[in-house]
């Protein structure tokens, strides 16, 4: 017996929007529980005014970075007008569609007051011929209901006295949406779509024009069984909007976000994993998922979750996959793949990787996003350090102890005999005690003039790396500000 066939049929108009992730990843997942599982890629490229091929390379790099592997396509329905066509006229001539030749104006004139909207019949038995302003109409059963058996919500009926005679070929020979999938899907021989709420009520459409087409064809292939996941909603709980909310699956990629912690994450908005546990394991989540368990309440997209568990994911990591998964950040002259707009402040003469390699243990506990690393770490690649003004302000130019740490900390430093965190450590305790001042505050100078921040990785072990000769230089530079 075949596994399950399933498909992803995204629309190139836009970034790559979390809800589509989730849904590919829904997809993906039902197919890999199943060595015969088939997983699809079907590019819906039909709008051409709304399609732009930069749209479809960032569906399949984000789709890539994810993992979410394929086993057929890309496809797209551009390259496939012909089937669609054909479908058409087979089912016009077997008597499934009509042509119309109703304009808007017409239908609105037409329109008695409280009558029910969409098209009211009109040229259902006129007998119109084709012509340049004729659209073709699917002839909707006027009894009875169509029940949409779905795996999520459950049956979901629909009476057909209130779906109107659809239009499935628009007056410039187009064809709509609903014919091309349910041809593509016929063709392809899917098992299950998975899709969003928000196509629900396209379904009862879809599910005449398959059993037309197979009664037309003589083909009959089974229906596929239904899934419509649930919404995903901010914090406000509405509909995640490209406009107001950070939709993009390409940011989060940008931003530094982990593509095992995403997909970790995107598991969980409509699906729990059995236990109490929200990190789960790629096999786990395969060998644990079933669309029977999904949610059919709106999921919310907590950015500052995700975010959690991405630290999380982060600092699971081995030392030496932090530094290989960082180097776009930090190295990006060296890594196949840079994060738009995202350049270090230093020049790759000035990087040093054998030192980042000992550096990047410092700030792996620290970060929760790799875009957090260039800026916690550039004091150690440039010539000098940079300068928060504000903090320097704060605790060395506006705190009568800041000189004066800054000139213990220079003398002492000079003279010691070892140069490593536990001395560096104990030495400023000391000059802190000689100032009575507690080692948070006794270390505020030296790192702002160190590192040119008051928040950075440990600042002891920072400067050990840094060595004796820049932190001195440093911690000089800023003396000299203040005298």
């Amino acid at each position: 017996m075949s596994g399950p066939r399933v498909r992803f049929a995204p629309s190139p108009t836009g970034f790559f929007h979390v809800g589509s992730a989730r849904t590919a990843l829904f997809n993906w997942l039902l197919a890999r529980q199943d060595p015969d599982g088939v997983f699809i890629l079907r590019i819906e490229d039909t709008d051409a005014e709304r399609n732009r091929e930069e749209w479809v390379e960032g569906i399949t790099t984000a789709m890539a970075w994810l993992g979410l592997d394929l086993d057929e396509g890309p496809f797209r329905q551009s390259d496939n007008a012909a089937a669609y066509e054909n479908a058409a006229q087979l089912l016009r001539r077997s008597g499934y569609l009509y042509y119309c030749d109703c304009s808007s104006a017409a239908l609105q004139a037409r329109k008695a007051p409280g009558a029910p909207p969409g098209y009211d019949g009109f040229c259902r038995d006129r007998g119109v011929e084709r012509g340049p302003t004729t659209a073709l109409r699917f002839r909707t059963p006027r009894e009875g209901v169509t029940t949409v058996h779905d795996l999520v919500r459950g049956d979901v009926e629909f009476a057909n006295a209130l779906i109107e005679d659809f239009v499935v070929v628009k007056s410039s020979g187009d064809v709509l949406y609903a014919l091309a999938n349910v041809t593509d899907d016929r063709h392809d021989r899917i098992t299950h779509v998975i899709r969003g709420e928000e196509h629900l009520a396209n379904s009862p459409k879809q599910m005449m024009l398959w059993e037309a087409l197979n009664r037309a064809t003589g083909d009959e292939v089974a229906l596929a069984l239904y899934a419509h996941l649930p919404l995903l909603v901010n914090e406000q709980r509405k509909k995640l909007s490209k406009r107001r909310d950070p939709v993009a699956t390409e940011s989060y990629r940008d931003q530094g976000y982990l593509a095992s912690a995403f997909v970790n994450y995107l598991a969980l908005l409509g699906w729990s994993p059995r236990g109490d546990e929200e990190i789960v394991p790629l096999a786990a989540l395969i060998e644990q998922f079933r669309l029977e368990d999904v949610s059919h309440s709106p999921a919310f997209f907590d950015v500052k979750k995700l975010t959690h568990l991405n630290g999380e994911y982060v600092r699971a990591l081995s030392a030496s996959d932090f530094v290989l998964a960082s180097a776009p950040w930090v190295c990006p002259w060296r890594s196949d793949w840079r994060p738009s707009d995202r350049v270090p402040s230093w020049r790759e003469d000035q990087f040093n990787a054998a030192l980042y390699a000992r550096v990047a243990a410092l700030v792996q506990e620290r970060v929760a996003t790799l875009s957090e690393i260039p800026a916690m770490v550039e004091f150690f690649f440039l010539d000098e350090a940079p300068v928060d003004e504000g903090s320097f302000a704060k605790v060395i130019v506006n705190d009568a102890a800041g000189p004066t740490i800054l000139a213990e900390a220079i003398r002492r430093f000079e003279l010691l005999t070892a140069w490593d965190a536990p001395t560096l450590h104990a030495t400023t305790v000391e000059i802190g005690e000689g100032l009575g001042l507690a080692l948070r505050k006794a270390q505020a100078p030296i790192r702002c003039a160190v590192t040119g921040t008051l928040v950075g990785p440990p600042l002891f072990e920072s400067l050990e790396l840094l060595g004796r000769e820049k932190t001195i230089q440093r911690l000089r530079a800023a003396a000299a500000k203040c005298a």
